[in-house]
């Protein structure tokens, strides 16, 4: 699982999703998990789903990325989609025992809930796919300056996800490379009961732990010995432009928005 944990990499590319601003990408992203709340019937869960895939198509990044992105929580969507079929009341029961109530309005709702599950992570897996780690810290910086003049810490907030980001592809890697040391000394992950199962995960959290904090006073260090003090008076090299596809995708945006409010019931 550690191998395929794809959150926070970035698939290098030349499509037209890489070329946005990272702005305008963090922004769409945003948009659109905003917009999928708005569908509420299946033409517009539809409109969703054609939508995301042709912004997937468009990165050319292939579709088991996506896949991976989904793996992790799929155990988390699945629970939440049964308790909202068996506990979701309405005016057309199929089942009911106790408490327990299945009706269609609980099968549909679960369903939808289901598919917008999805759309959000194909989305943000799509982002940050097609936006390197700087950049996301770059577009989120740019975007929060006008917090400035009441003195939020702009800088050292985007500078914090970008490290978060950076390093946790970093993270799984060494976890798996722990666990494969492991597995070498005869350590049985995912077998026994869940106390076994807790305790066989305490050989990895340790030395884990331990990397992590070394790598990051060794960050530290490398900071202050490149006279890293802030963000006052710091020039960048990379200095975010918007273009034209901005503008066509902030039009794409707008316009599925005002499709799903058509379409809504």
């Amino acid at each position: 699982m550690l191998d395929k944990f794809i959150f926070g990499r970035y698939i290098k590319g030349d499509s037209w999703i890489h070329r946005l601003d990272p702005r305008t990408k963090l922004m769409a992203s945003f948009f659109y998990i905003a917009a999928v709340f708005l569908a509420n019937n299946m033409w517009t869960y539809v409109v969703s789903f054609v939508f995301v895939m042709l912004a997937v198509v468009a990165s050319k990044v292939p579709f088991q990325f996506f896949i991976n992105g989904v793996k992790p929580l799929i155990w988390l969507i699945l629970f939440t989609v049964i308790l909202q079929i068996l506990f979701t009341g309405g005016a057309d029961p199929i089942w009911q025992w106790g408490i327990i109530n299945i009706t269609r309005f609980g099968i549909i709702n679960g369903i939808f809930i289901f598919c917008r599950f999805i759309l959000i992570i194909f989305m943000s897996t799509l982002m940050t796919l097609t936006t390197p780690p700087l950049g996301i810290a770059d577009a989120i910086e740019s975007l929060l300056q006008p917090l400035k003049v009441i003195h939020f810490p702009v800088h050292e907030l985007a500078l914090m996800l970008s490290i978060a980001l950076r390093f946790v592809p970093t993270l799984m890697d060494e976890a798996q490379k722990i666990m494969n040391a492991q597995r070498a000394r005869g350590v049985e992950f995912g077998e026994g009961n869940l106390f076994q199962q807790m305790k066989a995960v305490v050989p990895i959290l340790v030395p884990l732990f331990v990397s992590s904090f070394e790598r990051a006073d060794d960050l530290a260090t490398a900071m202050e010995a490149r006279g890293y003090h802030g963000g006052e008076g710091r020039t960048k090299y990379r200095i975010l432009k918007w273009q034209s596809r901005d503008i066509v995708a902030g039009l794409c945006c707008a316009g599925l928005l005002v499709v799903l409010v058509v379409l809504r019931a």
